[in-house]
């Protein structure tokens, strides 16, 4: 008899769910709730921190977690959109929950902060640093300025531009015209910016200053002007397009889209959309200005054709690299943004020799940059979004954008001229939707070999 009953109790073990197992949770240790307060301010602090200098949700939210338990704080309820994030604790069941909400301003990337920022994570979780050094070392980092000057964040944007024309094969003189314009362009949005007008209208703005800039060269290029006769306007607007397009969080969209953060991934495409908006607002006003004061720019059927393999490599290396300090990060950043830019070039160009479109060969060049950026972030302690959204900006579809609004404008009444157009925005919103699914999937596919690898290096620091 004992020994069946041992073996229903076996076989009842396997299938059933021992009740006295489950944890007791009225053994919840009572704690202040002064030091609560502090614990889950500090933890909101950080979180606001990071989501305006271009994190991800989950990583924030993660953050929310990590550091509110490493300091005793657990569970907390974190809830996140893209202009505000609350975080709830509930003590017990004798006394009543509080929760904290906090507005976020609008994201500027400072990849330089967000390192810091992750580093002091990592610092609390470890149990190195208490509440009040947390405290101390969070307002030192929000109170550090942006690294770099607005004169360099300037030149940075007009040697994008440039890098562009390099992929371009374009030659010194027109180099020096893309270079020109991209800065009129930043130094009007700056311009803008400090009068306080919305960023829609910025970018409106310096894509009508690009444009005419392009128009003009292509009017004296006409008129015969020496050393204008090589210059192709549609390059020119390009690398405008491209430099407009730069500066927007396309990864982090998607990233918060694939993580099930509906509501930050709502405002951030539709802020995306705004913006992409008011540069093609930008475009078709310049465009049909131009053409009213008979400078307008001639129709290509054919996208301009690309340098040479070096001039690619160079290009895209100079594209990752201004972005990068466009984006206020550091030197190792940087480096790495350089290296992946090549990576993701490489990638994207091998794909293309393949047979494949230009969509699915854009996904593949970010996937490729994302994977071994997220594995190198971890290696050298660089955000990972940082370098990834750096070395994705050359693929961005610059002329696939201009020449679908050109050939929209010079349509009017003509259908098959509409048709073309509208066909050439749909190709060029394709590339953009493949860079973000590329570059998401190459972080989620990354993630995991990361994580295992953090793990074996914390096994063997204990080992010694």
């Amino acid at each position: 008899m004992n020994s069946r009953r041992q073996w229903r109790t076996r076989i009842e073990n396997v299938i059933r769910t021992d009740p006295a197992s489950r944890p007791m949770t009225e053994a919840l240790l009572s704690i202040d709730e002064v030091y609560a307060r502090k614990v889950i301010d500090l933890a909101m602090r950080i979180a606001e921190a990071l989501i305006a200098v271009g994190a991800s949700a989950n990583e924030v939210v993660l953050a929310v977690i990590r550091v509110a338990a490493a300091l005793g704080i657990k569970p907390v309820h974190v809830d996140i959109t893209y202009n505000s994030i609350g975080v709830s604790y509930h003590r017990n069941e004798t006394e009543l929950p509080f929760t904290l909400i906090r507005v976020v301003r609008a994201p500027v990337p400072d990849h330089t902060k967000l390192q810091q920022l992750q580093a002091l994570v990592a610092d609390i979780e470890s149990g190195s640093v208490t509440l009040d050094h947390a405290r101390v070392r969070f307002h030192k980092i929000r109170r550090r300025p942006f690294p770099y000057r607005p004169a360099v964040i300037v030149l940075a944007q007009g040697t994008l531009a440039l890098g562009v024309g390099v992929l371009y094969g374009a030659n010194w003189f027109v180099l020096l015209i893309i270079a020109l314009a991209a800065c009129a362009a930043a130094m009007t949005q700056r311009l803008l910016g400090k009068w306080h007008v919305p960023f829609f209208f910025s970018q409106a703005a310096g894509a009508l200053v690009v444009v005419a800039i392009a128009a003009v060269s292509n009017w004296l290029r006409d008129l015969g002007v020496p050393l204008f006769d090589e210059v192709r306007p549609t390059v020119i607007v390009a690398a405008g397009i491209v430099l407009m397009l730069a500066g927007m969080s396309v990864v982090a969209a998607a990233q918060d889209a694939i993580d099930g953060f509906s509501l930050t991934a709502g405002g951030r495409i539709l802020d995306l959309a705004l913006l992409t908006l008011g540069v093609v607002i930008g475009i078709v006003g310049g465009v049909a200005l131009t053409q009213s004061l008979g400078i307008g720019i001639p129709l290509a059927s054919e996208p301009p054709a690309l340098g040479s393999v070096w001039m690619q490599v160079i290009g895209a290396i100079l594209i990752a690299v201004t972005v990068a300090v466009w984006n206020g990060a550091g030197l190792r950043t940087i480096a790495i943004s350089a290296a992946l830019g090549a990576t993701a070039w490489g990638g994207y160009s091998i794909a293309l020799l393949g047979g494949i479109g230009m969509a699915p060969a854009s996904g593949f060049g970010a996937l490729l940059a994302s994977f071994l950026g997220t594995l190198i972030a971890h290696r050298w302690h660089v955000p990972s979004i940082a370098v990834t959204t750096a070395a994705i900006v050359p693929m961005v579809p610059g002329s696939m954008v201009f020449r679908g609004i050109l050939a929209i404008v010079a349509a009017e009444n003509d259908p098959q001229g509409l048709i073309v157009g509208f066909a050439e925005l749909v190709s060029a919103g394709a590339i953009g939707l493949a860079l973000a699914s590329g570059a998401s999937l190459g972080l989620f596919l990354g993630a995991p070999i990361r994580d295992t690898l953090q793990s074996v290096t914390r096994r063997r620091g204990r080992i010694r």
